[in-house]
């Protein structure tokens, strides 16, 4: 006859820890996958041991040792969750009455906005000239946005910012799909775009064509004059083109001082190009407005790659 001891009961309590008696807060979902790792207990009995007699559960020290460190985790965390919910609200009385977060970009955003409007009244002029767009691939087309874009993106840093225009340049043409794919915001751009050519909206004489083919080196940036470059890029440029078309309108030209203030670099395989993209004419021209140092604009936008370097005697 079967003798069941003093004391025992039908069943033990289980070793495991009562899912009902851990309070995890609503919306704690970093700290129960947690737990659930430490609780991957193997519930499987090592061979030798003895299995459970009638129906009560056997604990490893592992299995109690687990149930313990996860309970002092679980413990932890609440803590330190208690601990910056009280620092946060501390915070926030402290800076009650203060400005509210993102005020400063709000702040930021309206200045940029400001300087770039004030530029149209009185600070520098830049039209880039579209009107020779037809004459470009879909690929030039997206590098030719892609510059834009950047261009844009250095006038809104630039301390004395240039009012910039795009002239020729149509909604329905491929350039434009091309800026509203690339181009986040496009549409919202402080800038003024015109189907017009530049010759019918400027004086004659206050235009200045920006081309390496010139052979006057441009000396100053001139508030009164407004300056032109050819929207191309580097692949789409037939020799002469822009020159050509500033001296059948009989507008000025100017070529950016590359050859009087650098040097050709020795090693550059006997490549020597003063051909740049639109937004590395910019930020010479952006740079030397700040600084009035023909050098220092220079090096901002005439990349090694075109073989020219700007001497270390000059100042």
């Amino acid at each position: 006859m079967e003798h069941k001891p003093e004391g025992s009961s039908p069943r033990s309590e289980s070793c495991l820890p009562n899912r009902q008696e851990v309070s995890l807060e609503d919306g704690d979902e970093e700290m129960a996958l947690e737990s659930l790792q430490l609780l991957q207990i193997d519930t499987e009995f090592e061979s030798g041991r003895a299995l459970p007699m009638d129906g009560e559960m056997w604990c490893s020290k592992n299995v109690l040792r687990k149930q313990r460190h996860w309970e002092k985790i679980v413990a932890a965390k609440k803590s330190k969750r208690k601990h910056e919910r009280e620092r946060r609200k501390a915070q926030r009385a402290e800076n009650a009455g203060t400005d509210k977060p993102g005020s400063e970009k709000r702040v930021l955003k309206a200045m940029t906005k400001e300087k770039l409007l004030a530029a149209k009244s009185s600070g520098p002029k830049l039209c880039i000239d579209l009107s020779m767009t037809n004459r470009m691939t879909k690929k030039e087309l997206s590098r030719l946005a892609g510059q834009i874009r950047r261009l844009y993106g250095s006038n809104k840093k630039a301390k004395k910012p240039f009012w910039i225009c795009l002239t020729g340049f149509t909604t329905d043409s491929p350039l434009y799909e091309e800026c509203l794919r690339m181009n986040d915001g496009f549409s919202n751009y402080l800038i003024d775009t015109t189907e017009e050519d530049c010759l019918n909206l400027f004086p004659l004489e206050s235009l200045v064509y920006l081309t390496p083919d010139s052979e006057h080196a441009l000396e100053d940036v001139d508030l009164d004059k407004v300056y032109i470059i050819g929207g191309l890029v580097d692949e789409s440029i037939q020799k002469k083109l822009t020159f050509q078309k500033a001296r059948e309108n009989s507008i000025q030209t100017a070529r950016l001082p590359i050859q009087e203030y650098m040097v050709k670099s020795a090693s550059a395989k006997n490549y020597h190009s003063e051909i740049l993209a639109i937004n590395q004419v910019f930020d010479i021209l952006s740079t030397y407005v700040e600084t009035r140092n023909w050098p220092a604009a220079l090096k901002t936008g005439v990349s090694l790659g075109k073989g020219y370097v700007v001497p270390n005697t000059v100042e």
